[in-house]
């Protein structure tokens, strides 16, 4: 019969937990921090594309020092790797195409990423009180299909919240859903 060794196995050996000292980065030489920190950010920016802040937090988490951290990031940023405002326009037409957001809430997503207020101007410009209530009522329309068998008030007041979530005025609001309503009035 054989004996069953729960837990170990003779030929493992256990390893000697490293001290946190030896562990940390911050404990490397400034050239291997440099080095950590251009690793962590081109595997980042391999996945996605990220502006400047967002580069900064990341490697403030990975406890990577901030003068060698802000130059990394100055010179991925002369060589073109992180652009704001590539990652502004990226993100504002993305937003506003699949998302169906207003320029409000698209303002305020590229702030939360770090972009500077003349970054965001310029890349939510071409984005006009038409073209806010075009959308709006393109929305309202495609939604009222699901709600056309609930009652005119509470299916009014769903199209109000999900605009509204998509960060529409309520001026906004208002046209779209008299216009979805008109819709559905044609259509039943």
């Amino acid at each position: 019969m054989l004996e069953s060794n729960r837990g170990e196995s003779s030929s493992r050996k256990r390893r000697k937990p490293k001290s946190e000292a030896e562990d940390s980065p911050r404990s490397l030489s400034p050239e291997r921090q440099e080095q950590r920190a251009r690793n962590v950010l081109l595997y980042q920016l391999s996945r996605s594309a990220k502006t400047a802040k967002q580069c900064r937090d990341i490697l403030a988490k990975r406890e990577i020092d901030s003068e060698i951290a802000e130059g990394v990031i100055q010179r991925y940023i002369e060589v073109g790797l992180i652009n704001d405002e590539a990652v502004a326009q990226t993100l504002t037409n993305s937003r506003r195409k699949y998302k169906g957001l207003s320029r409000t809430a698209i303002k305020r997503e590229l702030g939360e990423k770090g972009i500077s207020a003349e970054v965001i101007e310029a890349s939510v410009a071409e984005f006009d009180f038409e073209s806010e209530i075009s959308i709006a009522t393109e929305l309202a329309i495609k939604r009222i299909q699901r709600l056309a068998n609930l009652d005119r008030d509470v299916r009014q007041r769903r199209l109000t919240g999900y605009l509204a979530r998509k960060g529409y005025a309520s001026g906004h609001i208002i046209t779209a859903i008299k216009a979805a309503e008109a819709e559905l009035a044609l259509q039943g």
